[in-house]
């Protein structure tokens, strides 16, 4: 009887769910050829352009959907001019009701002081009165894709491509499911792009969001840390070679399938720094390890195709290969070698970042404290190591 009753409820419900409207799969068009560039002047319709050019915002209404949904972000990157590998995010402001990015972009507040590390690092840590921006999506521009794709403009281009790359590619776009962040893509919202770039020509960027309408659990999403510098306020972020970045947060009730979503990638020091060493990251959650790896990419050279003014040498080696005569012989042979080729800490020219998933079960109601530990090289002249590492919790 039991067994008929609950099978008589699912019916029930599955034939109210069948009856219901469920919205149709749509994209929102957030950026479209959209300029991010360090220039003093020139306007974006619709958005604020800050920093320079180097930060874009906007607010933007976007559907609801009451059962939740999937969502998808697509961005599109090409060069206005830029011939440089440059880092990139796209970010949500989760609260603005309180002090946050936008505000101190505009010159409007200052980050507080429990947002700060070592007293000069703002806008990093969440705290009861702000709350740092959540990244969407991790990028690094490749080199000179698009403007220095032409081969006929720029004809020294032609002997720097491999013969395994038919053609330069005219843009790089990445697809990264983000329903994990459903419910800070709904309704009104301001979103950015923010590209570390210093010319006066940068990039051109499209940014859409793609909705797929289909139901699903919306999760709750508490940022934890962010320090991308977006802002003034902020500056590169290189303390994680004098200090951890530890900080707390606050559980009004019990959170369930809590998962901590983790975005890192090093930086800076020229050949022998932070970009091209592997240094362990190390996550704690209430003195737990969650997180312990080495961030690194590999297959580099497999992005090959989009950095058309990536710097190249040549680099003899010995290969077995084909003579003239079909037969197989060994020899030295003469290889390019490209900047963008290169290993680096979790990141390759023209890649997007995929952050690092960990569940950790349930969370009780009050406070918790996090640290991050990276043992990063301390910085001497102009080297500039530094780590960008954002994270947040998503629950139900």
């Amino acid at each position: 009887m039991k067994r008929f009753l609950l099978l008589t409820s699912l019916a029930v419900i599955g034939s109210c769910l069948s009856q219901k409207t469920f919205p149709q799969p749509q994209t929102l068009k957030v950026f479209e050829n959209t300029s991010v560039n360090f220039a003093k002047e020139g306007r974006i319709e619709k958005a604020s352009r800050l920093q320079d050019g180097r930060l874009i915002i906007k607010k933007v209404n976007a559907p609801v959907f009451a059962y939740g949904t999937d969502v998808k972000i697509k961005v599109t990157v090409k060069s206005n001019g830029d011939r440089w590998d440059k880092s990139g995010s796209v970010f949500v402001i989760p609260d603005m009701e309180n002090i946050n990015l936008l505000t101190v972009a505009e010159g409007n507040a200052k980050f507080p002081a429990n947002s700060m590390v070592e007293e000069t690092f703002g806008g990093v840590k969440t705290s009861p009165d702000y709350q740092p921006a959540v990244e969407l999506l991790r990028f690094m521009t490749p080199f000179g894709v698009g403007h220095y794709s032409d081969e006929v403009k720029f004809p020294s281009i032609k002997y720097s491509r491999p013969v395994y790359v038919p053609k330069w590619e005219n843009q790089v776009h990445w697809t990264q499911d983000i329903s994990q962040l459903s419910s800070l893509v709904q309704g009104d919202f301001y979103i950015g792009v923010w590209i570390d770039t210093w010319t006066a020509e940068g990039y051109l960027v499209d940014v859409d969001l793609i909705y797929s309408g289909r139901p699903r659990p919306t999760p709750k999403v508490l940022p934890l840390q962010n320090t991308v510098y977006y802002a003034n306020g902020q500056r590169i972020p290189d303390f994680f070679s004098r200090t951890s970045l530890a900080g707390d947060f606050n559980l009004t009730k019990t959170a369930k399938n809590v998962t901590l979503h983790y975005i890192t990638t090093g930086h800076g020091g020229h050949a022998g720094g932070d970009e091209f060493i592997k240094i362990n990251n190390t996550m704690k959650i209430d003195g737990q390890k969650a997180i312990d790896f080495i961030p690194w990419r590999d297959d580099c050279s497999s992005f090959r195709r989009f950095n058309p003014s990536s710097g190249v040498w040549v680099k003899k080696d010995t290969a077995s290969y084909y003579n003239d005569d079909y037969q197989r012989v060994k020899g030295e042979v003469t290889e390019r070698l490209a900047s963008s080729d290169l290993s680096r800490s979790n990141w390759c020219p023209g890649s997007s970042v995929e952050p690092l998933r960990v569940n950790l079960g349930s969370l009780e109601a009050g406070q918790h404290n996090y640290e991050v530990i990276i043992p990063a090289t301390a910085n001497q002249g102009d080297e500039n190591n530094h780590w960008l590492v954002s994270s947040y919790l998503t629950f139900e």
